[in-house]
């Protein structure tokens, strides 16, 4: 029996602007979302925006200075923050 292995794609780079985030995959693509999604995100300044980590192989984003962890997973599913869904 065979079985179907999905290979998810992987964080390379991250811009942030105010109005987006926008996360560069390994295989090309990019994913934008609003950064209104990431409350921690929307409310930090350009320099914490841009003192982020690629964790792992590329599995997720992490902004030490404002504590926000965000999954490749989790953007490709369309989910923002649960502090975004808690407004």
């Amino acid at each position: 029996m065979n079985s179907l292995a999905v290979e998810l794609p992987r964080a390379c780079a991250v811009n942030c602007t105010d109005q987006e985030l926008i996360v560069f995959l390994t295989d090309g693509r990019h994913i934008s979302v609003p950064i209104v999604w990431f409350p921690r995100l929307a409310k930090a300044d350009a320099k914490q925006r841009a003192d982020f980590e690629i964790l792992g192989d590329g599995e997720g984003v992490y902004w030490p200075q404002i504590d926000e962890d965000i999954s490749v997973f989790g953007l490709i599913a369309g989910k923002p923050s649960i502090e975004f869904n808690a407004i």
